[in-house]
């Protein structure tokens, strides 16, 4: 954009301001007409002015200037501004959220960007360096990320805890009153093992490759509270007491109840947390129970809702429902079991394929076939428990308590398809102790992050799930535009479609 003079036929001069665009020039407004030097070079600086006041902006009631065509320009004069477009509204949201837990006391801006990476587009750590820089304009070296996952192992895994317990204790009222604990697996697409990886059974049915076992405490509404890691080959029940005694030793807390499904019900965890003062609801496994026990149960009536309590040896309750669904749940599945069976071995035989190769059982050779049959009365034994569960507990809670606080361990499996679902725990590509350590502690933020984000979202009453609001604000854009005059950037983030609007009160609530 320029001032140009022009010949008149009269002889005089007119000064106009004149804009190429698209290979053309334009006329965009007439400063004035001169008859002398002094005049052209006053209307000139007129101009001049012009353009510097309104930057090429054409004032809507200019005489003789077409206004559709000034409008065409004064867009595309601002579409050539734009610096950039940010695919951030969830990014936005979560920053807010991960403050307001705490972590923004770890300073480390590469944890922030990780997590809310992790919770917006789970990938490799590789894929992650690119995903910031093309949504976020993030810029951050790869090489960077690995060394600050050693320093997340050194240094930060216990505060990142610390921070989760205290904000945990700050949105319960200060107290926990149950803990539940559960396991999961995490496996490897990887078969070397070493310290901590190893094969073992798989809770993802991947039997082959190396994997680590997860041990998670969390309480009431499944507010993530403490983690640990054990070798893949760990059995599964020696687990609890350790992770439980760490949480204890390390924050002061021991006035709560242990909540843990039948899988830890061995008796040295039930001697481990007696003698350590531990109150305790337990999962009971009553088709190993002594004989009078199990005759008792036998015996008890199958209607639905009515808790049936005893006292073990040992001064413990132990308390048993029936539940009709449950028993046509385990019905189904003995029946689909056993047509399985069937259909397997109808010749009467068990060939070498269908002996299970785990271990050194590949070894075996089989030279005739082995004489199998189905066991009926095994079939008719097991029947007889179809919708009867136990659970045994040193506490004074009522039967129909200790019953409802036991299913609050969906709260962990919750946790653990989340954790694997959402946050993509696994499979781990990575091969250190350190590191293997550090992207776990990495998705125990992340998932600390969604749980705060699905409280808020439940107090506002907003009726829309975490998934689904990361899912509306990745779709929020903001606009970038340079202000070349001002030296200045001006952002603007675009609230345009009603699912983006659904959002206000979540980003009225959090500042956004």
């Amino acid at each position: 954009m320029f001032v140009r003079k022009k010949k008149n036929r009269s002889g005089s001069t007119s000064i106009v301001i004149v804009d190429k665009r698209g290979g053309r020039f334009k006329e965009l407004h007439t400063v004035g007409i001169a008859n002398g030097d002094g005049d052209i070079a006053a209307l000139m600086d007129k101009g001049r002015k012009w353009i510097d006041e309104y930057n090429g902006v054409r004032r809507i009631d200019f005489e003789g200037i077409d206004r559709k065509t000034a409008e065409i320009s004064d867009a595309e004069h601002f579409l050539n501004n734009i610096d950039s477009v940010l695919l951030n509204g969830a990014k936005m949201i979560l920053d807010k959220v991960y403050d307001s837990i705490g972590f923004n006391c770890i300073t480390d801006n590469i944890l922030r960007q990780l997590v809310i990476a992790r919770l917006c587009q789970p990938m490799s750590k590789m894929a992650t360096v690119e995903y910031l820089k093309s949504h976020f304009d993030e810029d951050v070296n790869l090489s960077k990320i690995y060394r600050y996952l050693d320093k997340l192992y050194n240094t930060q895994q216990d505060t990142v805890q610390r921070i989760s317990v205290e904000h945990t204790f700050k949105v319960i009222g200060g107290r926990v009153e149950m803990l539940f604990y559960d396991v999961t697996s995490l496996y490897f697409e990887s078969f070397r093992e070493d310290v901590l990886r190893s094969p073992g059974f798989s809770k993802d049915g991947k039997t082959a490759e190396t994997q680590i076992i997860l041990g998670l405490l969390v309480c009431e509404n499944g507010y993530p509270l403490a983690y640990s890691l054990f070798n893949g080959a760990q059995y599964e029940s020696y687990t609890m007491i350790p992770v439980i005694d760490d949480f204890k030793q390390r924050f002061g807390i021991d006035d709560f109840i242990v909540v843990a499904d039948s899988g830890f019900m061995i008796k040295r965890n039930i001697e481990l947390l007696r003698s350590g003062g531990y109150d305790f609801i337990v999962g009971a496994r009553i088709k190993k129970s002594a004989p009078q026990i199990k005759e008792w149960i036998l015996s008890l009536p199958h209607e639905d809702g009515l808790c049936h309590e005893t006292t073990l040896e040992n001064g413990d309750r132990l308390i048993v429902t029936y539940s009709s669904r449950r028993a046509a749940k385990d019905e189904f599945n003995r029946r689909k079991g056993v047509e399985r069976l069937r259909k397997s071995f109808a010749s009467g035989k068990i060939t070498k394929d269908k002996i299970n190769k785990r271990g050194y059982n590949k070894f075996l050779k089989i030279d005739n076939d082995v004489a199998v049959s189905i066991n009926e009365d095994k079939i008719a034994e097991d029947a007889k428990w179809d919708g009867m569960k136990g659970y045994v507990t040193n506490t004074s809670l009522t039967a129909p308590d200790v019953v409802a606080q036991y299913r609050g361990l969906w709260v962990v499996e919750r946790a653990f398809r989340v954790s694997k679902g959402t946050i993509e725990t696994r499979p781990i590509f990575h091969f250190t102790e350190k590191r293997i350590e550090a992207h776990v502690c990495l998705c125990f933020v992340a998932f600390k992050v969604y749980k705060e984000l699905e409280r808020i979202l439940h107090t506002l009453g907003m009726g829309l799930s975490v998934d689904s609001v990361l899912k509306i604000a990745k779709t929020i854009s903001t606009i970038r535009l340079k202000l070349p005059i001002n030296d200045k950037i001006m952002t603007r983030t675009m609230i345009l479609t009603p699912e983006h609007r659904s959002l206000q009160p979540l980003l009225d609530y959090l500042g956004v």
